[in-house]
Order: structure tokens, then C-alpha cells, then sequence
């Protein structure tokens, strides 16, 4: 049993936009992430799942990052971090970045799923919380909320 969901991002006050593709295969499988996001600063920027699926307050209603472990944050190829931390993405010159992995800890299916939750793209780059700043251990210190977006079911 196949599993998609998306989350399409549009900033009212910024030029961000884009489409995030998850797919799992099975309980057991991981989940499939392809993202394509333009309207960037060049450069690396946090990239999150966040605990609620409410933006009724744009980004910031969105909670903390996903975290249904009650870990530090880290990584995504990390073994402590929390299940939400996506680690950066890249946007080149033009403003655009693409990413596609597949993540362990994320799930589509049961009770830890994401969908229903939100993503966020950061101002600023995620230190994978291996920085000296007193933010790194619980955001990675990736600054503002640039763009959000909520997980949907997807057909």
C-alpha cells in the first residue's frame, strides 16, 4: 500500500513557492522527499517538519519541529535528532533548490505520521545542532520562518 502526500508552499510576502512529494511504500519503508522550492536566497536554509498543521498565524503557529521522541536536534543522518529535522536545503544562484532523499524516521503511515503537519523553510542555515549558540540543540539556530507549508493527503 503506497502512501503520498504533498505540501505546496506560497508565501504571501515573499517570492517563495514550491512543492515538497512524500511517498512510503509500507509501514516499514522509508519516506521518499523530492522538494523543488524557488524564490531562495542563494545559500542553505533550515528545512523542518513542525508539529501542527496550523499557519492560522502564518509559519509561527506551526509549533516547534516534530519531535515525538522528545530528542535534541540533529542531523537527518544523526541517531539523535528529532524526527522532523530535514537538515538544509540548498538554493543556487537563481533562488531555486531541489532535494530528494529518503528518511527513516519520517512516516506517512501510523501513529508517528507527518501528515496534517507543517514544513518550514528557514532564513538562515540549520547548524544541525552542532553549534555554540544557546538555539542549536532545539532549532539548529536556522533563523526566522521563511515559507511553511501543511502535509496533505495526496492521490
Amino acid at each position: 500500500m503506497t502512501v503520498k502526500a504533498v505540501c505546496v508552499f506560497r508565501a504571501n510576502d515573499k517570492n517563495v513557492q514550491g512543492t515538497i512529494v512524500f511517498t512510503q511504500q509500507d509501514q516499514s519503508a522509508p519516506v521518499h522527499v523530492k522538494a523543488e522550492i524557488s524564490g531562495l536566497t542563494p545559500g542553505q536554509h533550515g528545512f523542518h517538519i513542525h508539529e501542527f498543521g496550523d499557519n492560522t498565524n502564518g509559519c509561527l503557529s506551526a509549533g516547534g519541529h516534530y519531535n515525538p521522541h522528545g530528542l535534541t536536534h540533529g542531523a537527518p543522518t544523526a541517531q539523535v535528532r528529532h524526527a522532523g529535522d530535514l537538515g538544509n536545503i540548498t538554493a543556487d544562484a537563481s533562488g531555486k533548490a531541489v532535494l530528494e532523499t529518503s528518511d527513516h524516521q519520517l512516516q506517512l503511515i501510523g501513529p508517528h505520521s507527518i501528515i496534517g503537519r507543517t514544513v518550514v523553510v528557514h532564513e538562515g542555515e540549520d547548524d544541525l545542532g552542532l553549534g555554540n549558540h544557546e538555539l542549536s540543540p532545539t532549532t539548529g539556530n536556522a533563523g526566522g520562518r521563511l515559507a511553511c507549508g501543511v502535509i496533505g493527503i495526496s492521490k
